[in-house]
């Protein structure tokens, strides 16, 4: 993928409709290699979000959601077209909520309508960010001393290590 890979979604305001974004939004996740649990942290982000644009029971008009596709992140973002308007606000609970799911967001009105952004990064075990095997050691191969033979033994090839 490059980095200017983009998914574009419109759908009703309605909550019987939010379900398409959060599907395309685990697919697009699953394909740049998120874990299950990081998936479904930004299925629930997208609920939370999408709550706060539309409210419980959806509003007249249609959601746009564009998924970009990064190197190590998924962005989100969304904007209402609405025939009338009507603040958008997140509640204290969904704030903390998002705070815990996803590594940046708002929520705003603006002239051109109501927006919102989310942004998932891809985290490895072990706190790095991007590709890699999660053990520190740079070599790809999840064993932790270095080497790249998956044998944890460094500098020592598979069965050589009494």
């Amino acid at each position: 993928m490059s980095n200017e890979d983009e998914v574009r979604l419109a759908v009703p305001a309605k909550p019987e409709f939010l379900g398409l974004a959060r599907v395309t939004a685990a697919g697009l996740a699953s394909r740049l290699g998120f874990t299950f649990d990081q998936v479904e942290d930004l299925r629930l982000a997208i609920d939370e979000i999408c709550f706060g644009m539309t409210g419980s029971t959806g509003r007249d008009g249609v959601l746009e959601v564009r998924f970009l596709l990064g190197q190590s992140a998924l962005t989100v973002r969304g904007e209402g077209h609405f025939p009338a308007p009507a603040p958008v606000h997140l509640s204290e609970l969904s704030e903390v909520i998002l705070d815990a799911l996803v590594d940046e967001h708002f929520l705003k009105d603006g002239a051109e309508g109501p927006h919102f952004e989310l942004v998932k990064r891809l985290h490895q075990p072990g706190g790095e960010t991007g590709a890699g095997d999660g053990d520190g050691d740079g070599d790809g191969d999840g064993d932790g001393d270095g080497d790249g033979d998956g044998d944890e033994h460094y500098g020592e090839a598979q069965g050589d290590a009494q």
